[in-house]
């Protein structure tokens, strides 16, 4: 009895008529909680720039490099190119892509993640007594997109998955899993609010997130629940807005040089809207020497690994192996590794002639060999034209699969540009022969790069109107892209999800994730069978949508999350 009374004492002290259990709760004073740590502007801003972390780590491929990688390879666009031997790797998508698979694992808890504390953010905001009503909508805007953004990659890889928006104390393992269209409507529903709050694109600083983006994703949500008048509108009033517009004329830093409106869009430092760049409708941002940036591995991946290429005495009179120095790989990008090999299909079966997209400046299909002395035969000579290719024969799978294809110029900057954290595939010589910054290590490109353009919305748009039935302004909305790109212009009669996607791989190479892309429209098993000649040989009609990861739905002893049909 002694406790009882002990305590009933201590609240007839503190207040005669009430013993409350706010008197009796901890107040925590030697260590941080959400109450006490998410007060002020400032904390705010730290735990909002917790979110953009966690996204510009998926964009940039930090969570996990192989599991960022299979956002584009196992497509259309690309495989991957270090399976070397197709005979032993004949079932390595079958057999990979399992429940117990890394990639949808990392995937499904990186988003996880940023959901988790854009919950954090959206509870504590309602709670603040510090901050402004400016303050609160901003924030509570940011962290609304954040959240809906997450979701909608989520329900285009794996279908229905469970939805939290609350802030947890502590962890669940009862969780069911919502239908897909339950899940594009809570999209739905935080990106409205999210729009009624956010400022305009042209009111915020680079790289900040505004109402023109989240209608732009809202765009997508509302196509996947088939709205599809709804989506028009929201793509109109992104494409209509006055503070944004479609790069039609030379800009930025290299408008003077040789060069396309195309590849401007990609040199370095072009991307932000203060640079006069008014087509990025989100711009990530990356810094070299920021201790909060990470640099993008696309690059370095995706670019094929030059510096392997030999010509030996068999193929050539000098007697001599031909390597490619640094004097080559400034005149075309960095060296990389060529793991995101991409397709037959994106680099010779899509293109028109004349289309911007596909010229010199952006994707360079042959090269001069450098690496000889002067007076060699074969200095200066074009590695494909002039037939040295086609002398290669490779000692395994791996010299053709990795060493040439053409380069994509947009996953890099010019030469007197380049700023990478650089790896022993590019050079053995870190004296910065490009004119840039390159540190030890090879692999990571500190540069700007876009969530989404005004391009794209136009992508969208054209999908909307094609699903309504209404193929003439599908096919406008296309063309105003093709004829910016100096293309053939498409017709009505050609006009089908396939050519939009096939638009989508000449416009948005290496910026959209092509497997969300795939998956959001139940085209991944078609597009794969038809195209890729790795994952293409074993992928089967339920790998339209990627597996719930067995750990969540071991862990989750409350109740029971089913696994998508055919895992």
């Amino acid at each position: 009895m002694k406790p009882t009374i002990f305590i009933y004492l201590l609240c007839i002290g503190a207040a005669l008529s009430s013993c409350s259990k706010s008197f009796l709760d901890e107040d925590p004073l030697s260590i941080y909680t959400p109450d006490n740590s998410l007060q002020t502007s400032t904390q705010f801003q730290q735990a909002t720039n917790n979110l953009y972390n966690g996204v510009r780590n998926i964009y940039m491929g930090n969570i996990n490099l192989d599991t960022y990688f299979g956002l584009y390879y196992a497509t259309d666009f690309a495989y991957n190119g270090t399976d070397y031997d197709p005979a032993a790797k004949l079932n390595a998508y079958k057999a990979t892509m399992l429940p117990t698979y890394f990639i949808p694992g990392n995937m499904w808890t990186a988003f996880y993640k940023i959901i988790t504390n854009a919950n954090l953010v959206i509870s504590q905001v309602s709670k603040s007594t510090k901050l402004s009503d400016a303050d609160k909508n901003s924030f509570l805007g940011q962290a609304l997109f954040f959240r809906a953004y997450s979701y909608n990659v989520l329900a285009n890889l794996y279908g229905g998955v469970p939805i939290e928006l609350n802030e947890l104390s502590g962890p669940r393992y009862d969780y069911v899993r919502a239908s897909r269209d339950a899940v594009y409507q809570q999209c739905k529903k935080d990106l409205q609010q999210a729009i009624g709050i956010l400022s305009d694109i042209n009111q915020v600083p680079d790289g900040t997130v505004n109402k023109q983006i989240a209608k732009h994703v809202l765009t997508e949500v509302l196509i996947s629940l088939k709205d599809y008048d709804g989506a028009i509108a929201s793509a109109s009033d992104v494409i209509n807005f006055s503070g944004v517009s479609l790069m039609n004329s030379r800009f930025g830093r290299r408008a003077n040089l040789p060069g396309d409106v195309y590849r401007d869009l990609f040199e370095y430092n072009n991307q932000n809207y203060s640079t006069g760049n008014h087509e990025g409708l989100l711009v990530i941002q990356s810094t070299l020497n920021n201790s909060a940036s990470v640099g993008d591995q696309t690059a370095w991946a995706v670019v094929p690994s030059l510096t392997g290429i030999r010509i030996t005495e068999a193929t050539t009179k000098t007697k001599m192996a031909i390597l490619f120095n640094a004097k080559f790989v400034d005149s075309v990008s960095s060296n990389g590794v060529g793991w995101i090999r991409p397709t037959s299909h994106f680099f010779y079966e899509i293109w028109t002639p004349g289309d911007m997209r596909n010229s010199s400046y952006n994707i360079v299909r042959d090269i001069r060999i450098s690496g000889v002395p002067a007076n060699s035969p074969d200095y200066g000579k074009w590695y494909v034209k002039d037939g040295y290719k086609a002398k290669v024969a490779p000692a395994d799978f791996r010299d053709t699969i990795r060493n040439f294809y053409p380069v994509i110029r947009k996953a890099s900057p010019s030469a007197g540009d380049f700023v990478s954290a650089a790896g022993p595939a590019i050079l053995t010589n870190v004296t910065n022969p490009f004119g840039g910054f390159l540190l030890n290590g090879a692999s990571r490109l500190f540069m700007q790069k876009y969530m989404a353009r005004v391009a794209e919305t136009y992508l969208l748009r054209a999908e909307a109107y094609l699903a309504k039935g209404d193929a003439q302004k599908a096919t406008d909305d296309v063309n105003v892209l093709r004829n910016r790109a100096g293309a053939t212009p498409a017709t009505t009669a050609e006009m089908n999800i396939d050519y939009i996607l096939d638009e989508r791989l000449r416009e948005l190479y290496m910026e959209e994730f092509r497997a969300v892309t795939l998956t959001r429209l139940g085209k991944l098993y078609d597009r794969d069978k038809k195209y890729n000649p790795k994952s293409g040989l074993t992928i089967e009609p339920y790998h339209n949508l990627w597996p719930i990861p067995s750990t969540e739905i071991t862990q989750n002893t409350g109740a029971v999350l089913e696994q998508n049909q055919g895992y």
